[in-house]
């Protein structure tokens, strides 16, 4: 499971369109890479699954983890929306295996 909180920096709207685009079409891919000019250390890896709108009221453990992994959530903890992801497939790729 992955959580994304709707931090509390200043926005227009708390009617974001990441949020209605997942009330819309649950389906999400989450992609994190790394770049470095030495191409072997080139990898990605993706997390495919459904997604949800929450509370983060309703998501304790989730915001217990991202208040311990951020100093800035240990100041103020997130409050608003969250996106909840259970992830259904991992796949990657690196360019050289260690």
């Amino acid at each position: 499971m992955i959580g994304i909180a709707v931090d509390h920096k200043p926005k227009t709207s708390t009617r974001l369109k990441r949020l209605r685009n997942v009330e819309s079409n649950p389906a999400v891919s989450l992609l994190v890479d790394h770049y470095s000019d030495d191409w072997d250390a080139l990898w990605w890896v993706r997390a495919d699954g459904a997604a949800r709108v929450a509370a983060a009221a309703d998501e304790g453990e989730l915001v217990s983890i991202l208040v311990d992994k951020y100093p800035q959530y240990q100041e103020v903890h997130p409050a608003g929306s969250m996106m909840v992801i259970e992830v259904s497939r991992w796949s990657g790729w690196q360019a050289r295996a260690a």
